[in-house]
């Protein structure tokens, strides 16, 4: 029986990390909103990994913070063990991936939603998105409907369903409908989509077994602490000082491969029973066995789920193998001979939808006011979801409020770069950020995140007053102190040679600037600071992140200026395609000079830029420029 329950002005449709993020933005930005949850003890949940970040994923939390998010600051609160990855490489590539204990970061989360002010919560499974026609004809969201017939109506809805969406579990041949942890999948809601007109794929993933802390003899193992000054992913977060939990390595060997190929044809994955397409980057322990065959050995990182628990996370470890086959294989690598499972092994497969079906702003072209984001999105990974999740929140209360979308350009940041490739190429997998996808990476560094996007998050209402006076001010000392370098001339000194020479550094016979110093490779700011003596105090007490940080800035916008104006020209030739703006109601069938593959794509993505039009597959540049031709002729008619 249905029944008419509230108005809200968003509906949020799934509690995870792109629900969490949706849900808070609009609730901020003032609008009523509501979050759906087939369970509330499943917000903010980890099914996978209990980590935060990693490489690229990393940037990606540091620009939700930029923009006003929570993940960082949730992260912050709740991390076991905090490490900046690849510092032995250059600094467009250092990430920041923070274990986290899950279950707390559940409870903080959880509890951050309940204290928000706009924001209702509710636990129940929507079974129907409700749509209308408004006055144009145009099909517009109106309501949603959940299981037990309550109909709550709203102006825009969120679709942020992760993996539920006709969940199936696959533990070798046995198969069940289910969601992610043993929850209930949501079986319903795929058809509503189908039914107006959304186009679903099938994908899947998978996670490993999670093995009882008191069976392992981590003697066997390699230590991995976490660094010992700790970087806060949250630009707000001040000094952290915790007591960090190790992570252990081991390896697959010789025996394990051998027990995996023995049994391939009891994978679920290699038997045929799973339909969906698995992510290439996150490969499960039996693929990798068979794609890397000269592979002697596999690193299996041990990785505590929380402080207040026993239970460890297998990360290497991803299988649909049997629950015999699992434990006979876990117990070949040393270390863990003895181990008990708490939580087997397990694929899932799930429905998501063709991307290409959205606007950049992460709304659906076909239906006014309904967006998606996260793994719905075809995309894979908490960070990646979270991402998504804050963009739509943000486009979903700015359509309300009659204001402008925001889009994040792939010059401004990964998250561009991450919903123009789902948007305007789609994807056969579930995608995840790498840093290799974005084109500007060394201008989009997750230390420069505030720089690039903190004054975007001031403007659409997410930063407060007093966190941007505090962003301006540290933005004024970092371009203060890079000039004072640049005008600073050091003369020739005994000091200063004595220092260049401990630093495997050419002498010098004349005055030199300090920033002409700090450009030689193996000198940086702080090797600097006994001949310095007009350093800005900011810019000496290391024992505070943001000194820290903007200490940081100054090495690597000095080191690195001739690449960074490099790529700042590539990005002025980037604008001026994106600023190029085809007409919605263009007809590109109409088009002469098209080829007939551009014709079906442009058709079926309708990109909104030329920019975005050249990134289609299939889309050549013969085609942009009848484009670009057609555009002229438009605007020379004075119809643009």
């Amino acid at each position: 029986m249905e029944y008419f329950a509230g108005e809200y002005d968003v509906a949020v449709v799934g509690a995870g990390h792109a629900g969490c993020e949706a849900a808070l933005a609009c609730a901020r930005l003032g609008l009523k909103t509501i979050i759906f949850s087939i369970n509330l003890d499943s917000i903010a949940n980890m099914p996978c990994n209990p980590n935060i970040g990693g490489t690229s994923k990393g940037h990606l939390v540091r620009e939700i913070d930029a923009l006003g998010g929570e993940m960082g600051k949730n992260a912050d609160k709740t991390f076991i063990q905090s490490k900046v990855l690849n510092k032995a490489k250059g600094p467009a590539v250092f990430s920041l991936r923070a274990q986290v204990d899950r279950r707390q970061y559940q409870i903080e989360m959880k509890n951050t939603l309940e204290k928000q002010e706009n924001l209702d919560i509710r636990q129940a499974e929507i079974v129907e998105i409700i749509t209308c026609e408004d006055a144009g004809g145009r099909k517009r969201i109106s309501a949603v409907k959940t299981h037990t017939g309550a109909i709550f109506k709203c102006k825009a809805a969120i679709l942020t369903t992760g993996t539920y969406l006709r969940g199936k579990i696959f533990i070798g041949d046995v198969s069940f409908e289910g969601g992610p942890d043993g929850l209930f999948p949501a079986n319903k809601l795929s058809e509503s989509l189908k039914k107006n007109g959304i186009e679903l794929m099938r994908f899947k993933t998978g996670t490993p077994a999670r093995i009882n802390k008191r069976s392992i003899d981590f003697s066997k193992m390699t230590e991995q602490p976490g660094d010992d000054v700790i970087v806060p992913f949250s630009f707000e977060t001040e000094d952290i000082e915790k007591e960090q939990v190790s992570c252990w390595l081991t390896y697959t060997n010789e025996r394990t491969h051998k027990i995996i190929r023995d049994n391939l044809h009891r994978s679920a994955l290699f038997g045929g029973m799973i339909e969906g397409i698995g992510p290439r980057y996150c490969p499960s322990i039996e693929d990798k066995v068979v794609r890397f065959a000269d592979r002697e050995r596999h690193q299996v990182f041990v990785e505590p789920m929380g402080l207040n628990t026993q239970e460890m996370y297998l990360q290497g470890m991803s299988t649909s193998l049997p629950e015999d086959v699992q434990l006979e294989m876990i117990r070949t690598l040393p270390g863990l001979e003895n181990a008990k499972i708490m939580r087997s092994a397990y694929a899932i497969e799930y429905d998501c939808i063709d991307p290409t079906q959205l606007k950049l702003s992460l709304e659906f072209r076909n239906i006014e006011g309904l967006f998606a984001a996260g793994q719905i999105n075809g995309s894979s990974g908490y960070e990646e979801a979270a991402a998504q999740g804050l963009m739509a929140g943000i486009n979903a209360a700015r359509k309300i409020m009659g204001k402008e979308p925001v889009v994040i350009d792939r010059s401004q940041g990964y998250i561009g770069v991450l919903i123009d490739d789902l948007v305007t190429k789609g994807t056969n997998e579930p995608y995840r950020m790498m840093t290799s996808r974005a084109e500007y990476r060394l201008l989009l560094r997750q230390d420069n995140a505030d720089l690039r996007l903190t004054p975007i998050g001031y403007e659409i209402g997410l930063i407060s007053e007093e966190r941007y006076r505090k962003f301006l001010d540290k933005k004024q000392k970092i371009e203060k102190e890079i000039e004072r370098l640049k005008e600073t001339t050091i003369p020739p000194s005994e000091k200063l040679n004595k220092l260049l020479e401990r630093k495997n550094s050419s002498p010098v016979k004349s005055g030199i600037k300090l920033a002409d110093l700090l450009r030689r490779p193996e000198i940086t700011y702080e090797d600097l600071e006994e001949i310095d003596e007009n350093r800005p105090d900011y810019c000496k007490d290391m024992t505070k992140s943001i000194n820290r940080a903007i200490v940081e800035q100054i090495n690597i916008s000095i080191k690195y200026e001739g690449y960074i104006k490099r790529q700042m020209l590539q990005v002025e030739q980037f604008k001026k395609l994106e600023n190029k703006k085809i007409p919605e109601d263009i007809d590109y069938r109409e088009l002469r000079g098209l080829s007939t593959e551009a014709k079906q794509k442009l058709e079926k993505v309708r990109p909104e830029s030329v920019g975005q039009a050249s990134r289609i597959s299939g889309v050549s540049p013969a085609d942009i420029s009848v484009l670009l031709i057609y555009l002229e002729q438009l605007k020379g008619k004075g119809e643009e």
